[in-house]
């Protein structure tokens, strides 16, 4: 079988940079392009990022650069209490070689490149929807040609999981309400793999150790970015090591047979105490007329084999090496 085209939509970001790794570590994957997006640092952060980590994991795909504040044209604070100043958890970096930086923007880039390969791309959407918000409205035609958007954002109350930036609201889609709530009820497939499942994926410091003595540079890379990030985790949640998160969305596209999902259209709450919450109104019963009628159904995962996606994500890195 022919590796799956992808589009990598990210913020980089340690959770990103090591889904990134995953993704170009596969053969089950063919990376097109990173798109970059504000989120875990500014626009000018997040695309000096992934062109260092295009240069580190010696990714030919092109970077294009996206959106710079929210679809409202807000550009709230960075999380460096997270990330780090610079995104990758404040190691020092180099200059970069911007050679790779495409010419055209990130929503056009995601338009052009489906269109060129359509039922052919998976767009793998690992920060805020804004560049995704963007292409629909710039051309909302293109949509149905996309193979599958999968995302790692929201947060839907199952296995005890809420919010992460609110007692309801996950990262990615508070940065953006508005842009996730025009993605969902766009013409296209959609899997949410949000913090249900991601916090169920725990990368301890042991199994981050393992990663780092297996997979030679980048296994180094890997655990020296997540320093700052483990810390923040134990000071936050008590946890001894890191979340999955974004990696669990490479992980789908590649093992979906991982993930239990259930289906329904999806709003996301875009003012108000609650901002930001994603609500699904799931398929397996009847609702009277609301909000959610007439919207096209999208897939939450509400569960996954976590020791599956740990052993995948650590060989197939490992392998590579």
């Amino acid at each position: 079988m022919s590796p799956t085209k992808v589009i990598f939509d990210t913020d980089p970001g340690i959770d990103d940079a090591m889904a990134l790794l995953f993704l170009k570590s596969s053969p089950a994957l063919d990376l097109l392009g990173i798109t970059t997006v504000l989120g875990n640092a500014s626009i000018e952060t997040t695309t000096r990022n992934a062109l260092f980590l295009r240069q580190h994991f010696d990714i030919t795909a092109p970077v294009a650069r996206g959106a710079a504040a929210a679809l409202n044209g807000v550009i709230a604070a960075v999380p460096e209490m997270v990330h780090g100043e610079n995104g990758l958890g404040d190691i020092p970096l180099p200059e970069v070689d911007t050679s790779g930086l495409h010419a055209l923007d990130a929503a056009h880039f995601l338009i052009e490149t489906v269109r060129a390969n359509p039922g052919e791309v998976t767009i793998i959407a690992v920060g805020r929807m804004t560049n995704l918000a963007l292409a629909l409205r710039l051309d909302p035609d293109f949509a149905p040609l996309v193979k599958s958007v999968v995302i790692m954002g929201g947060a839907f109350g199952f296995n005890g999981h809420s919010g992460n930036v609110t007692p309801v609201a996950e990262a990615n889609i508070h940065g953006d309400p508005l842009a996730a709530d025009e993605i969902f009820a766009g013409n296209w497939k959609v899997t949410v793999i949000g913090l249900d499942v991601t916090q169920e994926a725990l990368m301890t410091n042991a199994y981050l150790a393992q990663l780092r003595d297996g997979a030679g540079a980048n296994g180094q890379l890997i655990w020296d970015m997540t320093r700052l990030y483990a810390k923040f985790y134990n000071d936050v949640t008590g946890v001894d090591g890191v979340f999955g998160h974004d990696s669990l969305a490479v992980a789908y596209v590649i093992a979906p047979e991982l993930f239990t999902t259930r289906s329904g259209p999806i709003r996301v709450v875009t003012e108000g105490l609650a901002e930001g919450q994603t609500i699904q109104q799931p398929d397996i019963r009847k609702f009277p007329p609301s909000p959610w009628s007439g919207l096209p159904s999208h897939d939450v995962c509400v569960a996954c084999d976590t020791p599956a996606i740990l052993d995948l994500y650590m060989k197939t890195i490992v392998d590579a090496a």
